[in-house]
């Protein structure tokens, strides 16, 4: 029998944050698209994420922002201290005025995140379970042809890759290999039914060889993470939840100086709400040169731009990347007035013309990003004598201003300019 094929115009693979925010954008501008995402369900790997002020904006613009404002508190200010002398070495006011319009911070679960995006979509525009295992490009009418596990054959116009740092697009356009850092992060949850006290600020403890944090979702909830650079006296840390959130609580009880209450937050962690992982980031000047368009296929998020956890722009930029890369295809897909039906040649030639104006605007974005991103885990997280004392004597404030900075950013709307 030979295997089932189907056409569509515009195939998204990965139902994360870019892949969702991509295909909501397009279906406000009026744009159908089918997102293949492998699992079986919306998955919600790193249980929450800090999210800044510029990714409020895109999600005003995919209509969803309100929701989730709902749903989770606004932090009122970073503290960032010194691990090793349990010093606060810098307070920062995250609700200051940016030179956008204020600052808005609030760590957001990525569950209601996925969902509120998710609900926004027609029926039957996510397809589960659905794995790519080949991508060919068909002379001539430059068709991509999808092959997946199931055997099932699918026709794309247009090939979003929106999977992930191990994107199937991104090696399929040449995009090079994400580079491992040589830092590891574990990031847990910890929930309190009956509230947890917590204010509403983002703590921070850095140096003493290692970075970590905390922050509340809401009343209840609070999400924690830990990043390290392994030894060999680490091995095994990650063979088990268990051990992992050990290993953590010893690295912090080990400083002396950091607060009991963010132990207790860490202990109670769920072993199903604690997760390690290598920390991976794309080579800004590979980003420099990379093919992040090619014809009618493109990537976003993590498979454009993977990048250390430093600065909390990962979910952030990713949906960036879907606002701007739904209003670029979105007006090329839509016939102009007075053209009829818009297909042909000259619909060809929008699309490519629109992924190039994407790429074009993502580029040098992505590449700030990455770069700043491991410059300040860098400094953040050295146990050098020299290191630290800059980091805590003067470099403390200038990296937490750089965190607002990095926020100050609008993506714009769904709208052409």
């Amino acid at each position: 029998m030979p295997p089932m094929e189907a056409a569509e115009d515009v195939v998204i693979v990965g139902a994360g944050l870019a892949g969702l925010a991509v295909a909501l954008g397009l279906h406000r501008k009026g744009v159908r698209s089918l997102v293949l995402e492998s699992s079986p369900s919306l998955r919600a790997s790193g249980f929450a994420f800090t999210t800044w002020t510029n990714a409020f904006r895109a999600l005003d613009a995919l209509g969803v922002g309100d929701k989730i404002r709902r749903q989770h508190q606004q932090a009122q200010a970073l503290r960032v201290m010194a691990s090793s002398t349990g010093e606060i070495v810098q307070e920062v006011d995250l609700t200051q005025q940016g030179k956008r319009g204020p600052n808005e911070i609030r760590c957001v679960r990525r569950d209601l995140l996925l969902q509120a995006l998710e609900e926004e979509l027609p029926r039957g525009a996510i397809r589960y379970s659905s794995r790519i295992v080949s991508i060919e490009e068909e002379d001539g009418n430059g068709d991509k042809v999808l092959q997946l596990t199931d055997g099932s054959v699918i026709r794309a116009k247009v090939l979003v890759g929106c999977d992930g740092v191990n994107s199937v697009v991104a090696k399929w356009l040449g995009l090079a290999t994400p580079s491992y850092s040589g830092r590891s992060a574990a990031r847990g949850f910890a929930r309190y039914p009956d509230g947890h006290g917590f204010e509403p600020k983002f703590l921070q403890f850095v140096g003493h060889g290692f970075r970590s944090g905390m922050l509340p979702c809401n009343d209840t909830d609070i999400y924690w993470f830990f990043t390290w650079t392994p030894s060999e006296n680490d091995k095994g840390v990650d063979e088990s939840a268990a051990k992992m959130k050990q290993f953590v609580l010893a690295k912090l009880r080990g400083s002396n100086k950091v607060p009991a209450e963010a132990l207790a937050a860490i202990d109670r962690s769920e072993m199903s709400d604690v997760l390690a992982a290598p920390l991976r980031f794309r080579s800004p000047l590979s980003l420099a040169t990379a093919s992040i368009a090619r014809g009618s296929a493109c990537v976003a998020g993590d498979a454009l731009h993977p990048m250390t956890p430093d600065l909390g722009q990962g979910g952030c930029s990713a949906l960036e990347d879907g606002v701007v890369l739904a209003r670029c295809l979105g007006d090329a897909l839509l016939p102009p007035p007075g053209s009829g039906s818009g297909s042909g040649r000259g619909k060809e030639d929008r699309v490519q013309a629109a992924l190039r104006e994407y790429a074009w605007i993502r580029r040098w974005r992505s590449v700030e990003l990455v770069a700043t991103s491991y410059t300040v885990g860098f400094v953040q997280q050295s146990d050098s004598a020299v290191v630290s004392f800059l980091r805590d004597r003067l470099l403390s404030g200038v990296l937490a201003r750089r965190l607002l900075k990095m926020a100050d950013y609008d993506c714009g709307t769904l709208e052409s300019y």
